[in-house]
């Protein structure tokens, strides 16, 4: 502790002792929040009133012996606030951890969508926490494909922000090499099982839009089925597609499904935060699910995504349970 503090507290507690004054009791307060954030430990700050005391007189020897009966008794004290500066520490570490992960995980994610004459695109992204355990990913291509991407993967901050990065380079070094998206599960299947702790797995759906033929193919690995609905017939249809999710066994294989979108048909993308979620006492279905989606099919694909968000946050009193990813594919 340095003289100068040592100082000011004789003037502090000489001040007082003059007058009493509230101005005096203010001023020991604000000393006290600054030593708390110099981490001055109670018993040093016992010492320093004893030496305070002492400089502003003879101190009675029975007051004297007392400080060392208080010295004693908050020892304990002392401890207990080394550990709680402790903990205060290495959370703000895990706090400057997450904020770095956190804009990792921005930096994987497309920042803009893209556009076309005869496709509109929606999307909603929410964590529920401050890292995503979702993740999505869209890639045009010059020859009119757009390649997408949406996945669950379990578990929740730094991990998550890591495997995610994964994916993504992974994704994009075997992007040129591989024809279909049955390949890019099976090969993606090996990275994951290869480099990811084994309590972890992902769900992913990734397909290729052909926006010259409007034809999308696709593959599932574990992942929440998606709807497609048909304009001419105005009904919503559970998207096919089954297959293990990726990271639990090694030679997994997938298949690869077709949808062929005429106009006015959308194609809705999602993970499970958007439908296990609770409303009361009860869990949202997916037939209810549709309905809510039936209610927007009259505005363009991100007002879609946009409002039945809101729509469904609303139902559930504002809480996010899970994160939230819906993408929207609307033939105009």
């Amino acid at each position: 502790m340095t003289r100068g503090i040592e100082k000011k507290y004789v003037q502090l507690l000489r001040d007082y002792l003059a007058g009493q004054g509230e101005d005096q009791l203010y001023d020991a307060q604000q000393l006290g929040k600054w030593l708390l954030l110099q981490d001055i430990s109670p018993e040093e700050m016992i010492d320093l009133h004893g030496r305070a005391l002492e400089y502003l007189g003879d101190v009675p020897e029975f007051v004297r012996a007392s400080f060392s009966i208080l010295t004693e008794v908050m020892i304990e004290y002392g401890n207990e606030h080394r550990s709680v500066t402790s903990m205060r520490s290495k959370h703000k570490q895990f706090q400057s951890e997450m904020a770095v992960a956190s804009a990792m995980q921005k930096s994987l994610v497309p920042q803009e969508l893209p556009v076309y004459p005869d496709v509109e695109i929606g999307l909603v992204s929410v964590a529920a926490k401050q890292i995503s355990g979702d993740y999505y990913n869209i890639v045009t291509h010059d020859d009119g494909r757009l390649c997408l991407t949406i996945s669950d993967i379990t578990g929740k901050g730094i991990s998550a922000a890591m495997c995610m990065s994964m994916l993504k380079y992974a994704m994009e070094s075997l992007g040129d090499m591989l024809h279909g998206p049955d390949e890019m599960l099976r090969h993606l299947n090996r990275v994951v099982e290869r480099n990811i702790d084994p309590s972890m797995f992902v769900t992913m759906l990734f397909g290729c839009y052909d926006t010259q033929k409007h034809r999308f193919r696709y593959a599932v690995a574990g992942h929440e089925p998606g709807f497609v609905y048909r304009a001419k017939e105005g009904r919503f249809y559970d998207m096919e597609g089954k297959g293990m999710a990726l990271g639990i066994c090694s030679d997994s294989h997938y298949q690869e499904y077709e949808v062929h979108l005429d106009v006015g048909d959308v194609l809705i993308l999602l993970t499970d935060g958007v439908t296990e979620r609770k409303i009361g006492r009860y869990y949202l279905h997916r037939d209810e699910l549709v309905s809510y989606l039936e209610a927007e099919l009259g505005t363009s694909a991100q007002v879609m995504a946009d409002n039945l968000y809101s729509k469904l946050l609303l139902l559930s009193q504002f809480e996010l349970p899970d994160d939230y990813t819906m993408m929207i594919l609307r033939r105009t």
